[in-house]
């Protein structure tokens, strides 16, 4: 048997647009064991209990990779991330599956190999990044060689996930992007994402205040979250920051102190009792892996 826990992921973290991403402390469990069946799934609705389930064809694409046979699975879910809500629901599926297949078959995988397959099946690797690595990760692709670099999050910044109870299609909310942007939109998106990961690492909210400004999607995606002005007003007047969590409709709230976030987080959940409003903290470790017995031979490289 195997168990995989995976967090869930903030990316773009306002200014850091496809690059930035953080690792909460909401998990994904998943459990991976053999079956007298080609495929159980366990917990992830009858929707997604078939091969096209994103944790079985990650399983699948890793097993294809080291050119292993597909075992027969039984695939037990519980998360306590939503889908579809911009908190990395799909990457925890990806990088779940394809952590759970290194484990299975001995293949001793690192993360850096790990994290260019998941971008692959991903497209993109600001959520399956901190998924992988922990923490806040900035990455960006080399042809089709991820380059992440990890950075600490400071204790002094507290985190507060507001999640409404509609989804944001991620279809919809790349769609209503400009193409293109001017030199003078550019420059400001990329000294403010540089000093972004400063003001995280120092734990500076003056500093955040000044540079969580995005001009490239924020913009536009707050088009389609209804309550998105009404939820930036209420978090500013706790002396917090609000960003869109990757394209929505979760939004993060960052303020300077644990009172400052129960007072937010209970606010807020009074003003909107059905939302899901959670403190979170970011989570230093990324995927976890647990192997119990003994499941396929060790891959020969």
């Amino acid at each position: 048997m195997i168990r995989v826990s995976v967090p869930a992921t903030t990316a773009n973290l306002g200014v850091g647009y496809d690059v930035l991403g953080m690792a909460l402390d909401l998990k994904s469990r998943f459990t991976f064991e053999p079956s007298t069946q080609k495929l159980e799934i366990i917990g992830d609705g009858d929707a997604f209990a078939n091969p096209e389930n994103l944790i079985y064809r990650a399983f699948v694409t890793f097993a294809n990779a080291i050119r292993q046979p597909v075992p027969n699975l039984r695939i037990t879910v519980d998360s306590d991330v939503p889908s579809a809500r911009g908190l990395g629901s799909s990457a925890t599926c990806v990088v779940g599956g394809l952590a759970a297949a290194n484990a299975w078959f001995h293949a001793d995988w690192d993360e850096a190999a790990l994290l260019k397959l998941a971008t692959q099946l991903e497209g993109h690797p600001d959520n399956a990044a901190p998924a992988i690595y922990g923490q806040v990760c900035a990455t960006v692709l080399a042809g089709n060689e991820p380059i992440v670099r990890q950075y600490p999050v400071s204790q002094q910044l507290h985190f507060v996930t507001l999640i409404p109870p509609y989804a944001v299609s991620t279809e919809e909310a790349r769609n209503i992007l400009p193409a293109t942007m001017s030199y003078a939109d550019a420059a400001y998106q990329m000294g403010r994402c540089v000093l972004m990961t400063r003001a995280l690492v120092d734990g500076d909210l003056s500093l955040l205040r000044q540079v969580a400004q995005d001009r490239m999607h924020e913009p536009y995606r707050a088009t389609l979250i209804p309550d998105y002005q009404a939820a930036r007003e209420e978090t500013a007047a706790h002396d917090g920051i609000l960003l869109i969590s990757g394209s929505g409709s979760t939004m993060l709230a960052i303020v300077g102190d644990a009172a400052g976030a129960e007072q937010l987080q209970k606010a807020a959940a009074q003003r909107w009792p059905e939302w899901q409003v959670r403190i979170v903290t970011p989570s230093e470790q990324g995927v976890q892996v647990v192997k119990t017995g003994e499941l396929s031979k060790k891959v020969e490289h």
